[in-house]
């Protein structure tokens, strides 16, 4: 009995050592959200910063024993080897026995408990963790394949409006929380070519198609989401909130976000990000919750241009259930690798260059490189009823989504079940209102008045960028961050947005290309030319 007895105080004592994680307590942040108020920026005065959703232990729930054991052992020494390093780089260091996938894997878990479960420094950006994670790291490492830029065993986060079938797919949502469903398309893709799927971000919820005047980054299920570079006072930009910040913040190598008009280059350029938007029908939609199926697309969010290829890469591929998905080809890296600012021809516009010293700077930097600058003043052209269009097409497309896609168990049906079931419980499920859905209601369109409108945005689109494209035979317009993304949207063109520096109060900048429909090689090359440069990337400082 005697030993029976020691063996079990042995086993609690050896217990209580393997796992000391403190469990996160919401805490009273009223003092908080009155400060709120008083910010400049009226998107940054919050109703709610923490969730009341969703209990965030559940996301190391499982993992404390080897995250604890992890943040002793080998947290500090994998620092130098992870931080801050690009997938070629983290690839190398593999290949090299300095480091395996299941190390890596749980040095983000680990990371993600430092900063998501302390007070001072949480950041609210992710929402969900695959338990498998630790476990298929495991598999990637008995199989590995040596390759160097390959997303092959590298760890990537997933905005929550696409569907993983190990975790709820929610927008963001209290309705959809318990929306288990199959793999979209692309998350096929990557498990096709080994990547690990870390988890699901934080984002603004229904993809910042929901309330009017809300903050970017607030969801119901995630919380208040919050940009690094400056918690509670700079903006995350959004919808692909999460995404930015965890990324940026080395919480995953990499992530992916989606955009409707903006939603990928906003947080990117806003933490510091490379972010593509890719043509649209490049990347699949199927499996993603909706705003607009004439706008929407996937798209990757990394810390370095090379890193965004290599998912971009990834997840391209023809589509048979996505209308607009056509085939397209891989990014020639070789042509990457080897090309140039020289004699690229680029066009600036005159009063961002005017107004705008750090977009001035840059244009000066890509004119020192070997760049011709054509100064751009294009004649004003009106999106007339853009609002309209995702009104319809989200009213429309969110019912064919939660048919084909979403559990069957679910209790909401379209937009309108949605409001009533949210305005049972608005202090918890909708605090900022649902001003947009409700003006979703009004007014629907005719099949062939709905043809007409997307037509029109598309000339419209089409008619803003190519009076400068074919004056000057441009590769890339240079815009500022998600500035003239709406243009770019209802053209379909591809952007791709590449840190470009700092404000005067640490908010993060993105030197913007956008180029023809179907021209992301050439994105790709100009955006490789223009890091390589100007290496304006930084961590936050925390």
């Amino acid at each position: 009995m005697k030993i029976i007895k020691y063996l079990l105080i042995s086993i609690i004592i050896f217990s209580c050592e393997e796992n000391n994680l403190t469990k996160w307590v919401n805490y009273d942040e009223s003092s908080e959200l009155v400060e709120s108020q008083e910010n400049d920026n009226r998107r940054l005065r919050y109703q709610r910063i923490q969730s009341i959703s969703k209990d965030k232990n559940q996301l190391i729930e499982g993992f404390e024993k080897e995250i604890s054991k992890f943040i002793k052992n080998k947290y500090d020494s994998y620092r130098e080897l992870i931080l801050e390093r690009s997938i070629p780089e983290i690839q190398k260091s593999i290949t090299e026995g300095k480091l395996s996938y299941y190390d890596l894997t749980l040095f983000y878990l680990s990371r993600m408990y430092l900063i998501e479960f302390n007070d001072k420094l949480y950041l609210n950006s992710i929402i969900s963790i695959n338990k498998d994670v630790l476990e298929v790291a495991k598999e990637r490492d008995k199989n590995s394949k040596g390759e160097i830029n390959s997303i092959y065993g590298i760890p990537i986060l997933l905005k929550d409006n696409i569907g993983f079938d190990k975790l709820p797919t929610t927008a963001g949502a209290f309705s959809l929380r318990d929306n288990l469903t199959e793999n979209a398309f692309i998350v096929n893709r990557l498990e096709d070519e080994g990547a690990v799927i870390l988890g699901k971000t934080n984002l603004s919820e229904w993809a910042n198609y929901f309330c009017l005047g809300c903050p970017n980054g607030y969801s119901a299920m995630g919380g208040q989401t919050l940009n690094p570079y400056g918690r509670k006072i700079l903006d995350t930009g959004g919808s692909s909130s999460g995404s930015g910040v965890a990324t940026a913040s080395n919480l995953s190598s990499v992530s992916l976000g989606s955009e409707t008009s903006g939603s990928i280059l906003s947080p990117s350029s806003s933490n510091s990000l490379v972010g593509m938007k890719p043509t649209i029908g490049h990347i699949s939609r199927s499996g993603i919750v909706p705003i607009s199926s004439t706008l929407d697309t996937a798209g990757p969010m990394t810390k370095f241009v090379i890193d965004n290829i290599i998912v971009y890469n990834s997840i391209i591929g023809f589509d048979n259930n996505d209308s607009y998905s056509k085939t397209t080809s891989s990014i020639d890296m070789e042509k990457v690798f080897n090309s140039s600012l020289k004699n690229k021809k680029l066009g600036y516009y005159s009063n961002y260059y005017k107004n705008d010293s750090i977009y001035k700077l840059n244009i000066d930097l890509l004119k020192n490189y070997g760049a011709e600058l054509y100064e751009l003043n294009p004649k004003s052209v009106q999106l007339n009823d853009f609002r309209k269009l995702l009104d319809e097409d989200m009213r429309r497309d969110l019912v064919s989504y939660l048919e084909d896609y979403g559990n069957t168990r679910l209790e909401v049906k379209d937009v309108a079940s949605i409001i009533e079931f949210n305005s049972l419980d608005s202090i918890e499920r909708s605090p900022y209102g649902q001003g947009i859905f409700r003006g979703i209601l009004n007014n629907p369109f005719s099949d062939e008045e709905l043809y007409a409108l997307r037509e029109s945005l598309l000339s419209s689109g089409n008619l803003y960028y190519d009076q400068s494209f074919e004056k000057y035979e441009l590769d890339a317009v240079l815009s500022i961050n998600n500035y003239g993304a709406g243009y770019a949207a209802a053209a379909h063109n591809p952007c791709l947005t590449v840190p470009m520096g700092f404000r005067k109060n640490n908010q993060p900048a993105g030197l913007t290309f956008i180029g023809k429909s179907g021209n992301e090689q050439i994105l790709y090359e100009l955006g490789y030319s223009f890091e390589k440069v100007s290496k304006k990337r930084k961590a936050p400082n925390n």
